[in-house]
């Protein structure tokens, strides 16, 4: 099995991102990280139980966001809406009555909001099964952003594309950089790498970075999810964290073969290969 090995000691980290959609067990102890920069991509959708199967409710997930963003500002939580995909029980209009009461809740606790539509990988493509869910073609989905962005205006938040096509730029919808050297330049107060991530997909506009993390080790149970696509191995791998060791779960065997990372030095291996510590 291969390890990644990252070192994280403050100075040599630029910045971390978090990715979550229920920060709330890491409120409490934020004092730990005190020393680095960071900043959150928090998700919340329109979505219920059925979609997303082990979040907590709209209204507990609205008011972590918001006392998240009283502790951090509203600069350093970014809402993600997305992705965004249709179904009988989803359809365009429920999305905007949603999107709307979302962002009026949200409001004043963050700057920006980024979506996106779904992406079918083939590793989410069984679990979707289950859903008639459909994704609007280019005009479609330009037509249902701009009513996205006219929402969010609305409510003082910019709204930003992830990862797509210029025909959305072109249609006035900002393009977002999840990874953002302007904001990381903003929290940390260094000069940042403004080049794009040539790892990334071909409209991904993030700065270069290294991802920390495991396939199936979540159990929020999202059916969209490409990362965990098997939610009974993710319960097990979820079962095996251990707080004291190096890796993310399990611990280290010494048969390992360990490569040292940084944000020049990507690996290509298939992440479900892959360890880190």
């Amino acid at each position: 099995m291969q390890v990644s090995k990252l070192i994280l000691s403050p100075e040599t980290i630029d910045c971390i991102v978090f990715w979550t959609k229920n920060p709330a067990p890491m409120l409490d102890n934020l004092k730990l990280i005190q020393n680095y920069n960071y900043y959150f991509h928090f998700t919340i959708t329109a979505y219920d139980s059925t979609i997303e199967k082990n979040l907590p409710e709209k209204k507990t997930l609205i008011e972590t966001f918001s006392r998240l963003s009283g502790m951090i500002s509203a600069d350093r939580i970014i809402w993600r809406y997305d992705p965004v995909f249709f179904t009988p029980e989803f359809s365009q209009l429920k999305h905007l009555h949603i999107f709307e009461h979302l962002a009026k809740k949200l409001s004043g606790y963050t700057r920006t909001c980024i979506f996106s539509y779904l992406t079918p990988y083939n590793k989410c493509k069984k679990n979707m099964q289950q859903l008639q869910y459909s994704v609007p073609e280019i005009q479609q989905g330009i037509t249902f952003a701009r009513t996205l962005n006219s929402i969010a205006e609305s409510q003082k938040i910019t709204l930003k594309s992830c990862a797509m096509s210029r025909e959305f730029s072109d249609a006035g919808i900002v393009q977002g950089r999840c990874i953002d050297p302007e904001l990381i330049e903003k929290i940390s107060g260094k000069k940042i790498d403004h080049r794009k991530d040539v790892s990334q997909r071909e409209n991904c506009r993030c700065a270069p970075s290294v991802d920390i993390g495991v396939y199936n080790t979540c159990t929020n149970g999202c059916i969209y999810c490409y990362a965990n696509y098997n939610h009974d191995m993710a319960a097990e791998n979820y079962s095996l964290h251990n707080p004291g060791s190096e890796l993310l779960y399990g611990t280290i065997s010494g048969n390992e073969k360990i490569s040292v990372r940084n944000a020049e030095n990507k690996s290509s291996s298939d992440p479900d290969q892959l360890k880190m510590f």
